[in-house]
């Protein structure tokens, strides 16, 4: 039976969404929205046009129709999609000072806490403290070089572990890319196996890429469901962000304790956190922009050089003759009695390039994190709204025919500027973000993959598996995620030669 508080209730809603047609009707724009999928009048798209698995397919799928920038309006909000690196430069570069800011996500920001991480702060002071304390350790190669031996002694570990368990390649990555940010951001050596850290960081990095994936999560289209309760039909992402939450409190809190102890007993080596924690005394304020500034650390590094270093090994056993070609290289480069290092870069160009061309083949972040535009903008005769959230299609723009020739093959001569021609565009400038938001950590990750590169085709053949006779192609399949992994796949990886096994067990035992 309807009461007269459920009629005044029922009218002030009806009320409300009479006064915003009414104000859709007679806004007055300075200028057209930008080209994409047709919606209602007045009410915009509908939830289905917004993608919800691989979105930058459906993106690059907008750009062919609508050109290289696009629009849909869902529930009120404006969503921008960038389908050129020209055009994200123009808008986020150039106009950084109104396209740094995040948008609210509600279930990986709000409901799971994300939001305090440097990835979806709002952009403000805080923001600018996270970013200061990183930029002093690892924001220039540098800075970065300082860290040298740290990544070749656990890439050398990372050797051994794949020549004894060539079938558990992933999680000798994940191990690796672990064991090196927990060194820098805690000053923690990684035990062996099964790492406490490391476990709890994969979790919750995973469960990130899960929260914060465009259009995952109806809440993050309807803010309003983060209001009801948990035994409400339908409210069961509310019972898994409590789960995420308790999983990122720990990787926030657990490293961060380990410090201090070590600081209090007199025995903690030098990292990111023992400097910050320096100063006698600090504000709750101070302690937890200590906290998250490490905890950025280690989420901007780890997942994403997971996914990439993965992604060079699908390549290598896809391309053999781009493997034959780097280890030649190497091979007369280095030579046989020792194992690649940093000493050797600038003396290795296709290898180089062989990185370059990882970091463009597969999108570790295919669409980025969404900026939030903070006033109404212009651009190329098209209005964007103050409120708007930009998306760049990073995946898109890594495999643009303009930009790059036959994108589709694996081809690292592309990046090597020989007999007048040019070299391509350097993906790093792409695959790392744009404006403010750029990846900080871009330096560390770089020099983690161009290691991880050269060593591993030092020592290892990897090809193709073989089974019950028959050579077995593995599929590329990027999964869906704001930061995207590879399917899971199989492949060979056997030592080059006796020689190689000795290097691998001589400098396993630094």
């Amino acid at each position: 039976m309807l009461t007269l508080t459920n009629i005044t209730g029922l009218d002030l809603c009806l009320a409300c969404v009479g006064v915003y047609l009414l104000k859709q009707v007679f806004k007055k724009n300075p200028a057209p929205y930008p080209p994409g999928p047709p919606g209602l009048p007045l009410f915009g798209n509908a939830l289905s046009d917004m993608p919800h698995i691989k979105p930058w397919l459906t993106f690059t799928e907008w750009g062919k129709k609508y050109g290289d920038i696009s629009h849909v309006q869902i529930l009120g909000r404006h969503i921008v999609v960038l389908n050129s690196a020209k055009t994200a430069m123009e808008l986020l570069d150039n106009k950084s000072y109104m396209y740094s800011d995040r948008p609210v996500l509600p279930m990986g920001g709000e409901l799971v806490g994300w939001k305090d991480s440097l990835s979806l702060v709002p952009y403000g002071d805080r923001f600018r403290q996270y970013r200061k304390n990183i930029h002093r350790v690892i924001g220039s190669r540098a800075a970065v070089d300082t860290y040298s031996q740290v990544e070749e002694d656990e890439t050398r570990r990372f050797l051994k572990n794949v020549m004894t368990k060539p079938d558990q390649l992933q999680e000798h990555i994940r191990h690796t890319a672990g064991a090196i940010i927990l060194r820098i951001s805690h000053g923690y050596k990684v035990k062996e196996n099964n790492d406490p850290f490391v476990d709890l960081a994969d979790r919750a990095m995973a469960q990130a890429s899960q929260a914060t994936a465009p259009g995952a999560f109806m809440v993050d289209i309807m803010p309003f469901l983060a209001k009801v309760p948990v035994w409400f039909p339908g409210a069961g992402f509310k019972r898994i962000a409590r789960e995420w939450r308790e999983t990122l409190e720990e990787m926030v809190s657990a490293p961060h304790k380990f410090v201090k102890d070590q600081m209090a007993a007199g025995i903690a080596p030098k990292s990111f956190t023992s400097d910050l924690l320096e100063i006698d005394t600090l504000t709750a304020e101070e302690e937890h922009v200590v906290k998250w500034s490490a905890l950025s650390l280690y989420a901007g590094g780890a997942d994403t050089t997971v996914s990439a270093i993965y992604s060079l090994f699908l390549a290598m056993t896809l391309f053999p003759d781009v493997q034959k070609k780097a280890q030649a290289e190497i091979d007369v480069v280095v030579g046989p009695n020792r194992l690649p290092s940093f000493a050797d870069r600038d003396s290795l160009p296709y290898t180089e390039a062989l990185a370059k061309e990882v970091l463009r083949w597969h999108a570790v972040l295919p669409t980025g994190f969404p900026h939030l535009l903070t006033e109404d903008d212009m651009h190329d005769g098209y209005y964007i709204p103050k409120g708007s959230l930009i998306m760049p299609n990073i995946s898109f723009m890594l495999n643009d025919p303009r930009t790059y020739a036959k994108p589709s093959q694996f081809e690292p001569d592309r990046f090597l500027a020989r007999d007048g021609k040019e070299s391509e565009t350097d993906p790093r400038t792409i695959c790392f973000g744009f404006g403010r938001r750029i990846c900080p950590g871009l330096h560390l990750a770089d020099a983690s993959i161009w290691i991880s590169t050269a060593m591993s085709l030092a020592v290892f053949g990897i090809s193709k598996v073989v089974e019950n006779g028959i050579e077995v192609t593995p599929e590329v399949d990027p999964l869906s995620g704001t930061i995207s992994h590879l399917k899971s796949f199989k492949c060979s990886i056997k030592p080059r030669s006796a020689t190689a096994i000795a290097l691998i067990q001589q400098d396993a035992n630094y």
